[in-house]
């Protein structure tokens, strides 16, 4: 079977179309927190794992807890930045089960649930 020229660019287009939409769809992704998330700010002092201070209480890290960065990425319980401002989710024991370091813009939109 043969293609003629009008064929390929037809196709060609089409890849180029079909890149310009994945392309675009990876970035304009955007996390949403949970709505039962509560706002906390990272204590200065690092802790032994589990523990972290939030609000200037130390608190368990739930097995099993996730950190996540501004970008969604995930973390390990040393890298968590002093001072920052996060929101959090607790599980049914009381434990600490998901940490969000917050962009700006996140910082805003809690603000304004307030």
């Amino acid at each position: 079977m043969s293609y003629g020229p009008g064929s390929m660019r037809n196709l060609l287009r089409l890849l180029i179309v079909a890149s310009l939409l994945l392309a675009g769809t990876g970035h304009a992704q955007l996390r949403t927190l949970p709505a039962a998330a509560k706002r906390a700010t990272v204590g200065d002092r690092p802790h032994a794992l589990p523990h972290v201070e939030l609000n200037g209480k130390v608190v368990r890290l739930a097995p099993g807890g996730v950190i996540y960065d501004q970008n969604n990425r995930t973390l390990v319980h040393g890298a968590l930045p002093p001072g920052a401002d996060v929101a959090f989710t607790t599980d049914m024991h009381g434990d600490i089960a998901r940490i969000y370091i917050l962009t700006p813009q996140e910082q805003t939109q809690l603000d304004q649930r307030r």
